[in-house]
């Protein structure tokens, strides 16, 4: 039977030499910067290739009226526009606006739920960028009576 300490040695050796054979990536870029760090829908929305904001019938937002944990809001975002690249829930009032991405393509349903942190009553937008650069949104108000972001 294998140590512990043997098996941290041979995973060590394994790490190394794939490291060593460029089989690992040196740096890994798992999100846009300038997104994560938007502080307003425009600048998430241009982050992502939208240009200026357009409201649409085309794409829908739901959630709560009134949130009573702002630590696990539930929104749901659709659309129905043609030629979607991307799928955007951003939060106003949060400290970052950008809460989740979701990449759309033709093999994908444009329908997309999941949590969100809100630390106070906010707007709650659905952006979706088309592959022309067009930023089409809906919005919802979602008031919130404990904040989620440390209130």
């Amino acid at each position: 039977m294998q140590s512990r300490r043997q098996a941290l040695k041979q995973g060590a050796a394994v790490a190394g030499v794939l490291a060593s054979g460029s089989l690992l990536p040196l740096q890994a870029h798992a999100f846009n910067k300038a997104a994560f760090e938007a502080k307003s829908i425009g600048d998430a929305a241009k982050a992502f290739g939208g240009n200026s904001l357009v409201e649409s019938k085309d794409v829908t937002i739901q959630g709560p009226d009134i949130a009573e944990n702002g630590a696990v809001v539930p929104l749901t975002a659709a659309t129905s526009a043609a030629g979607v690249k991307h799928l955007l829930l951003l939060v106003e009032k949060n400290p970052n606006a950008l809460v989740a991405k979701f990449d759309v393509s033709d093999a994908v349903v444009p329908s997309f739920g999941t949590r969100a942190k809100m630390g106070q009553t906010s707007d709650v937008y659905a952006v979706a960028i088309t592959n022309d650069g067009k930023a089409l949104y809906a919005k919802k108000e979602v008031k919130v009576t404990l904040g989620g972001c440390g209130g």
